[in-house]
């Protein structure tokens, strides 16, 4: 018999920044609260949004990265796994829902201005790569199709 498959995959905005705590042995572990919005039309056919908000945990250097490069607003894609967990306080039980970021990607662009949103959480500065011109060819230039518009600058890793 197979093992069980427990994966989760969102795509959001963080709804505030992110809360970076380490552990004694000094693993990073970075707490997000990521809102999910779907929309659909109701039997009157207007439009209604529902959003979700989903608590996701990332640990050691993806929770470093995630701490460091995150802020309020960012677009994340996260894959995962859904952890069920609960505790007591006040002598009632309370659970709790988490999922447990093992992928993260961070969407969207530099913002329009060119500076950051949030100074406090810029990324290093560093220079772009020097790039010559290639040379002539008299073959024609194959259409890139895929990543126009895209530079490897805009990584931050």
């Amino acid at each position: 018999m197979a093992n069980g498959i427990n994966k989760v995959i969102l795509v959001g905005n963080l709804g505030n920044e992110p809360e970076i705590k380490y552990t004694q042995g000094g693993m990073a572990i970075c707490n997000i609260s990521l809102a999910t919005t779907t929309q659909r039309k109701d039997r009157d056919g207007n439009r209604t949004e529902k959003t979700e908000w989903h608590r996701v945990k990332f640990f050691g250097k993806l929770g470093e990265i995630a701490g460091e490069y995150l802020q309020k607003g960012s677009s994340v894609y996260v894959e995962g796994r859904i952890e069920y967990g609960s505790y007591e306080k006040d002598g009632v039980k309370h659970y709790t829902t988490d999922i447990i970021g093992d992928e993260m990607q961070m969407l969207g662009g530099k913002p329009q201005d060119g500076r950051p949103q949030n100074t406090e959480r810029t990324a290093p500065q560093r220079q772009a790569p020097q790039r010559r011109a290639p040379a002539p060819s008299h073959e024609p230039a194959a259409p890139s199709g895929f990543g126009d518009g895209f530079d490897d600058d805009d990584i931050p890793f």
